[in-house]
């Protein structure tokens, strides 16, 4: 098998352009070690994910957590993820790396699979001293699992392909699930460690015959600081959501509950999305239909500190998540609720096990029936009327952040998986 040999472009593994330089962002990889020198660094652990990174997706902030946990434990690593024509081929900084994948391959499934067999070239010089590799996809999964390895394989799953797509994309055929079920089945029998964010996903991937002792919870986290500023033209009262515009995220069912609130003349929803324009434009035609358009202000792809200033001077954040099966049978793990938690800012969540499984109805916002606009909209308009109360509700859910659902509480939860499944010293390869 060749081995593919990235362009040498030394360049910060944690970006420039953070608010001022030296302050590390949560969406971007820390770097760490002085190692100097010519030549290919022979890794002891490596990360593997089917993402893009750094982007502005809550997945580009649990990446570098996690990546970082995992360098900061081997003395370096690589990270090898999705790429793109704004970002380089490849960066390093002392023992740490970032290979992209940036082949411009249009369909999905096709692209997943060249994305494998990149992986595959790029473990290769590393196969002799690797110890732990972990990887978030079946994609990423498939190489690393291979037979006669010596590494042990930490595989996190913050969902299933095989449902996810059925929902992404539903002209899907079921013989391409079917297959990627398999392949899911495949990788999780053949890894050391099952990472998930959420209990209702480990019950999934229980049920998908993974034997509990695998299965280890390590929850989403967030940093909790001091309040950013006020971000430039932000309307005077606002709620907010934050996070992508997939149809499971519940944007209509947020739309059609905050046109029930046009006697709130003073209120904006701001929407700060971490995808692209033009991805938005469902959801923004049923704005115009529903005569909310001009009251809702759109801010995309912004820097994860931009998105947090939005969320701190909220009045409520909203997660509007559907009944579908992706949020029920798989489930999830909302980072925007720990989030706004974390901000202190009151919630209003759908009431779905995931989220109970962050917040308390009544404690730190309020839980609604999912798919019921009308519901949404009356916990919003209580929640705006009583002021003390919400923020009340916010206090309780900032501390609920410190006692449990920090980065650092979750990096701890990580470091003991890895040291689980990590080799003895005297057995690892010389």
């Amino acid at each position: 098998m060749g081995r593919h040999r990235p362009r040498a472009a030394a360049a910060r593994l944690d970006g420039d352009d953070r608010p001022g330089r030296g302050a590390r962002r949560p969406d971007r990889l820390a770097p760490r070690g002085a190692r100097g020198g010519a030549g290919r660094v022979r890794h002891r652990a490596a990360y593997f994910a089917f993402d893009r990174f750094p982007s502005s997706k809550g997945s580009a902030v649990h990446i570098a957590q996690m990546a970082d946990e995992l360098f900061d434990r081997f003395g370096g690593g690589l990270l090898g993820v999705i790429g793109g024509p704004d970002l380089p081929r490849y960066q390093r900084e002392g023992t740490r790396e970032i290979a992209r994948f940036d082949v411009p391959v249009p369909n999905l499934i096709d692209r997943a699979e060249a994305f494998s067999e990149w992986v595959a070239r790029h473990l290769e010089p590393h196969l002799e001293t690797l110890e732990v590799c972990h990887v978030r996809d079946p994609w990423s999964a498939l190489p690393v699992v291979a037979d006669g390895r010596r590494h042990k394989v930490v595989y996190e799953v913050n969902g299933l392909p095989s449902i996810e797509m059925s929902h992404t994309w539903p002209w899907a055929a079921p013989s391409t699930l079917g297959k990627i079920r398999e392949l899911e089945r495949h990788c999780l029998e053949r890894s050391d460690a099952v990472v998930v964010p959420s209990r209702v996903i480990g019950e999934a991937v229980a049920a998908r015959g993974v034997p509990e002792h695998k299965i280890h919870l390590v929850p989403n986290g967030a940093e909790v600081g001091a309040r950013p500023v006020r971000p430039e033209g932000a309307p005077d009262r606002y709620i907010v959501y934050i996070g992508a515009l997939q149809p499971w995220q519940g944007l209509d069912v947020l739309m059609r509950a905050f046109a029930r609130l046009a006697d709130l003349e003073d209120l904006r929803l701001v929407v700060c999305s971490s995808v692209p324009e033009r991805r938005s434009k469902p959801v923004r035609r049923l704005a115009e239909r529903l005569a909310v358009a001009d009251r809702v202000d759109w801010r995309f792809t912004l820097p994860h500190h931009e998105v947090a200033a939005w969320l701190a001077h909220a009045e409520v954040s909203v997660a509007p998540l559907t009944g579908c099966a992706r949020n029920l049978d798989q489930g999830c793990a909302p980072l925007k609720v720990i989030e706004s938690m974390a901000a202190g800012v009151p919630v209003v969540a759908s009431d779905l096990p995931a989220v109970r499984e962050l917040m308390a109805d009544g404690e730190h916002g309020r839980l609604v029936p999912a798919d019921r606009p009308a519901e949404l909209a009356r916990a919003v308009r209580i929640l705006l009327e009583y002021p003390d109360e919400a923020a009340a509700m916010g206090r309780a859910g900032r501390r609920r952040i410190e006692d449990g659902l920090t980065w650092a509480h979750s990096r701890a939860r990580l470091a003991e998986v890895y040291r689980t499944v990590a080799r003895p010293v005297h057995d690892r390869i010389q």
